[in-house]
């Protein structure tokens, strides 16, 4: 697309996910974070049939805040499974456009995102096959709500920073397959990105448009 620059830099982390404390006395004795607090996973909104937006429990105090991003019995208790196997982070300036990715099959993944810092313009199409094939999602992530997207498998992702930086997390249930890495042309789906000098790789500039992709899912 004609004025598309490169985008920013992309890091990569392989690790185990880990819990924090959920208590800690001060030196002065009182208890800052209760470990009786409630910090599970909440439903806000099912955005796309099975693709669901995540309220992600914070507990402010006068050090600032505690966010517990992850915890896999909250997961299961609403009917959601994972198993991560692979984590990384993107870091993206302003009108940068991410998208649309996803893994074929044998590889296929549910994903888990959220915005750490910044605020971001989140996209999913539904590539699954039926009556909702097509059908796209958008909704805002940002640092001063915490949130989390669930996303099955057959669900194309992206996103447009509406920031000046913005730094997202994303945690999959199975590793980056380079053969089975794949995706849709950002501009080809029924979504208004609300940019004109959108910053982008070139390989987000070569992906099919959605009308030639042939679904596995």
């Amino acid at each position: 697309h004609t004025g598309a620059r490169y985008a920013g830099d992309f890091t990569i982390f392989l690790q185990a996910s880990g819990t924090a404390p959920e208590s800690e006395i001060h030196q002065s004795g009182q208890r800052l974070l209760h470990p009786h607090c409630p910090i599970r996973m909440q439903p806000l909104k099912e955005l796309l049939p099975g693709a669901w937006l995540l309220k992600l429990p914070r507990i402010e105090d006068a050090r600032g805040d505690f966010t517990k991003l992850v915890n896999l019995k909250s997961l299961s208790a609403l009917g959601l499974s994972f198993d991560m196997q692979e984590q990384f982070v993107t870091r993206s300036r302003r009108n940068v456009i991410r998208g649309l990715h996803f893994q074929l099959p044998p590889h296929q993944h549910v994903k888990l995102v959220t915005c750490l810092s910044g605020r971001v313009e989140d996209v999913m199409v539904d590539l699954r096959r039926g009556q909702g094939y097509g059908r796209v999602a958008c909704i805002d992530l940002h640092d001063d709500e915490p949130s989390m997207l669930y996303l099955p498998p057959g669900i194309a992702h992206g996103f447009r920073s509406r920031s000046d930086a913005s730094t997202m997390l994303y945690l999959t249930s199975s590793a980056h397959a380079p053969s089975h890495d794949a995706g849709i042309l950002w501009s080809s789906i029924d979504h208004n990105w609300d940019c004109c000098d959108p910053v982008l790789s070139v390989r987000d500039q070569t992906h099919p448009p959605l009308i030639a992709f042939e679904s596995p899912f």
